[in-house]
């Protein structure tokens, strides 16, 4: 196993060093010359690498730095509650999401007051919007659909048969019901944040606020160092304590370093490619830069589930979703004010406000497929669906390819009353076991509250 183990991480280790090289020759190395007070003449090898070998460089990188960001949260179970492991690998899978969106939010500060900066604080919410759909629309209903018809499903636990056209399901961990709560509460907030004019210092508090709660939740648990694993975390969990920690902390820093340095050459360098063939560049950093940055994520969950994890990968995909919903809106306007030198609300137009509603509706629906803890192929498609007509429909819009009666905020109105519609049936069908959802989410907040009684599994579910 040992033997297994060294060549898997030195596997994942040489896709990340091609990247290492031209990083570090293109930005540590005039840093510390400059530092130094001598000069560096050389070239600089990003700029001189084409638009398609930056993006294969940065893009092995972001692979193999995905899968040691996966055997250190697996091996991190050993010693700190499983919840609390995946919501760092989750911080850290979409950390990209985050770099790149500061980077537009940014920008609306430094250029506040110009049409530069107006359209800054459009493209930040815009690549916020989208990024929160591509995590549900392909992420959710793609892993499900991954987990139920991939070779091995049979043998997975959380894969139920079930009698019926398209009926099979995922089954998802109770547990998870504390994240779908808070996630149901940020949903909720995210309606009224149009309404302001622009994300602002509630939001913030309110938003991140929440999520620091939830954090706070919890590590309220017990660590489950039971979980049977195999490979690189099996091995990993063999050493002391202290080698085990420090053998985490590594993976997460240099993994959570790789991904943080070449998401954002990869976003752009996909960003250009798309441009080369008609694509318009704000559809671009709505939905090809996000997809990008959403990849290591979306790794990470591909592996989890290929090992029978199907439940720890999906954990991975709801927290995701809740700190990108809580934490990626929150600090926006933090970084907006930075680059301001003061506090400033990060603004947008009404498209944006019109891109938020949808973005909430969309999950408020999603919501409603997990109160009863299954994800069934009919949902996962329908999740899929209509995710995919709306960005192609909207996409026709923008390029004139048909003539549609209807502008494309107006599309995205339509969708957001569908999503609705269907959230609301769902709850309505589904109403006993929100309120059991409640109770049970109630109970695990109590109990770790100080003074809390244990109450977190008062509820039969």
């Amino acid at each position: 196993m040992r033997r297994q183990a060294l060549g898997a991480i030195s596997a994942a280790l040489v896709l990340t060093l091609p990247w290492v090289a031209v990083w570090g020759t293109t930005e540590v190395l005039p840093w510390i010359a400059t530092a130094a007070g001598v000069g560096y003449g050389a070239p600089a090898p990003l700029e001189s690498l084409s638009t398609l070998q930056t993006v294969l460089v940065t893009g092995l990188a972001v692979l193999g730095a995905s899968f040691l960001l996966a055997w250190a949260a697996e091996t991190a179970e050993k010693d700190v509650p499983r919840a609390f492991a995946i919501a760092v690998l989750a911080v850290l899978a979409v950390a990209p999401e985050y770099a790149v969106d500061a980077l537009y939010a940014w920008n609306a500060g430094v250029f506040a007051g110009t049409e530069r900066g107006v359209e800054a604080g459009n493209l930040a919410v815009a690549n916020m919007t989208g990024a929160n759909r591509i995590l549900i629309g392909i992420g959710w209903a793609g892993v499900a659909l991954f987990t139920i018809f991939r070779r091995g499903s049979s043998t997975d636990p959380a894969v139920e048969p079930r009698s019926g056209f398209l009926a099979d399901v995922v089954v998802l961990d109770r547990d998870i019901g504390l994240e779908v709560v808070f996630l149901l509460v940020a949903t909720a907030w995210a309606f009224l944040v149009p309404f302001n004019g622009g994300i602002d210092i509630f939001d913030m508090l309110f938003l991140v606020g929440l999520y620091v709660l939830y954090i706070a939740v919890i590590l309220r648990g017990e660590a489950e160092p039971e979980t049977e694993h195999v490979g690189v975390p099996a091995y990993l969990q063999q050493f002391s304590r202290g080698r085990r920690v420090l053998t985490v902390l590594l993976l997460f820093g240099y993994a959570g370093a790789m991904i943080f340095t070449a998401v954002e050459p990869f976003a752009h360098g996909l960003e250009h490619l798309g441009q080369e063939v008609g694509v318009p560049s704000f559809f671009m950093i709505q939905w090809i830069a996000p997809l990008a940055s959403e990849s290591p994520e979306l790794i990470v969950v591909i592996y989890l589930v290929n090992k029978a994890r199907s439940t720890a990968g999906f954990n991975a995909l709801i927290s995701s979703k809740l700190n990108q919903w809580t934490l990626l809106i929150g600090t926006l306007v933090v970084v907006h004010s930075l680059a301001l030198g003061r506090y400033g609300v990060l603004a947008f137009d009404s498209k944006q406000s019109a891109e938020i509603w949808l973005t909430a509706a969309q999950s408020f629906f999603a919501i409603g497929l997990l109160l009863n803890f299954e994800l069934s192929v009919r949902e996962a498609i329908t999740l899929l669906a209509l995710f995919l007509s709306q960005v192609l429909l909207e996409f026709a819009i923008i390029q004139e390819y048909f003539g549609l009666p209807i502008e494309s905020t107006e599309l995205l109105f339509v969708y957001t009353g569908i999503y609705l519609l269907l959230g609301l049936a769902l709850f309505v069908r589904r109403w006993q076991s929100f309120r059991r959802l409640l109770r049970r989410t109630a109970g695990t907040v109590g109990a770790a509250m100080p003074g809390g009684s244990d109450r977190a599994h008062s509820v039969d579910d």
